[in-house]
């Protein structure tokens, strides 16, 4: 009789686990569609839905969710392009030309930085606001986030012209376009959660 009850245990935690799997894949499943589905109307699809698949058990099917996540993972980003940037301006040999445009930059994607991490407070202090007061809340993100934006097309712009051509224009050029990438993406889905409110 115990081996009936021990069996029987073991069967109904068995198909609690299988349960949860299954049920974690649809969540994952679903989650992923509706990021698909979401990125599908940014600049950058494929790059959307790189930077952010793996988040889908955090966002699930959740606008805001996406929304705040978008921001977070670019935020994330211009982070880590103003460490590269810092590191290539204590370069020896730069150029006076080069030098001038890595600090420019730094300035540049600094200031976008500063700005996504206001959008991120932003959208999360407004909470549950409605109407107006959301709307008002709502400019203030996509205002900053077109900023950031404006500030890493900048840094790149500085760039231009054959006489910075060279390594350390290109490796800056490749961090910065794709951070770039994943702020437009960003402006797209919160501008795209702005709309649906």
């Amino acid at each position: 009789m115990a081996r009936v009850s021990h069996l029987l245990l073991l069967l109904s935690i068995l198909s609690y686990i299988a349960g949860t799997a299954k049920s974690a894949a649809t969540t994952r499943g679903g989650a992923t569609a509706f990021i698909k589905s979401s990125c599908s109307a940014t600049t950058y699809p494929a790059v959307c839905v790189q930077s952010l698949s793996a988040y889908g058990s955090a966002i699930q099917q959740n606008p805001r969710q996406l929304t705040q996540t978008a921001l977070s993972v670019s935020l994330s980003k211009a982070q880590s392009t103003k460490t590269f940037v810092t590191k290539l301006s204590h370069f020896k040999n730069l150029k006076t030309k080069e030098y001038e445009a890595i600090k420019d930059c730094l300035d540049e994607v600094g200031d976008s930085a500063d700005r996504l991490s206001r959008s991120i407070q932003e959208l999360k202090n407004f909470g549950k606001a409605k109407g107006q007061d959301f709307l008002w809340h709502m400019s203030n993100v996509e205002t900053w986030v077109s900023a950031a934006l404006t500030d890493e097309n900048t840094c790149i712009d500085g760039f231009a012209g054959k006489a910075l051509d060279g390594k350390v224009k290109a490796s800056i050029k490749t961090q910065v376009v794709n951070l770039a990438q994943v702020t437009s993406n960003a402006l797209s889905l919160v501008n795209s959660y702005a709309s649906k409110h």
